[in-house]
């Protein structure tokens, strides 16, 4: 997640300090990614570092207020025109978990599988809902519905690879059983899935 471009984003609407930040961003995205104060107060210092962000004076009770330079703005008008890059995927816990479910002795990787898709739907159905409860009248309730639209997609697609994962672990199998079994695939049957 860019914290960074975040931070520039929101001081292009003015001055803030760093728990202000905080409450934004976590306001715009409903939460979804908490952001720890000090995580903030330590990306501000890297800003102001590069040249990015300048302190802009503190108020009574000493709050430092930071405010977006000219290269600042610069970084964020790029962010917002650079496609998010797909070559260097974040890591997946799930698919690796799945990897080493289909690779470890004794694990009954349908039963993995299942109780993904179980979590998965259960969590799309709260994220509907969510949607359901929302309004787009205020911008930021509209950049809530957007990271909720975000988060009901992914758990679309991961359901259905989840059931994809599934098919392919059943044919091989199935493969399997005809020529020489994979060490710890089997198929029990039809209605059962795959097993290890």
């Amino acid at each position: 997640m860019s914290v960074k471009q975040a931070m520039l984003a929101l001081l292009e609407e003015g001055p803030r300090y760093g728990y202000q930040l905080r409450a934004q961003f976590e306001h715009r995205t409903g939460a979804t990614w908490p952001l720890n104060v000090g995580q903030v107060y330590t990306t501000l210092s890297r800003l102001e570092r590069d040249g990015l962000v300048e302190a802009a004076g503190a108020d009574a009770s000493g709050h430092v207020y930071y405010r977006v330079t000219d290269a600042g703005r610069a970084e964020v008008t790029a962010w917002f025109a650079t496609p998010v890059s797909r070559t260097s995927p974040p890591r997946d816990e799930l698919a690796i978990k799945l990897a080493m479910a289909v690779t470890v002795p004794g694990v009954d990787v349908r039963a993995v599988v299942q109780a993904q898709r179980t979590a998965t739907i259960r969590a799309m159905q709260d994220y509907t809902r969510l949607k359901a409860r929302s309004g787009t009248d205020d911008p930021h309730e509209l950049a809530w519905l957007l990271v909720l639209d975000s988060l009901v997609f992914a758990a679309e697609a991961e359901i259905r690879w989840l059931d994809h994962c599934e098919s392919r672990l059943a044919r091989v199998a199935a493969e399997r059983t005809d020529a020489a079994p994979v060490p710890g695939l089997s198929v029990t049957a039809t209605t059962e899935g795959v097993r290890r």
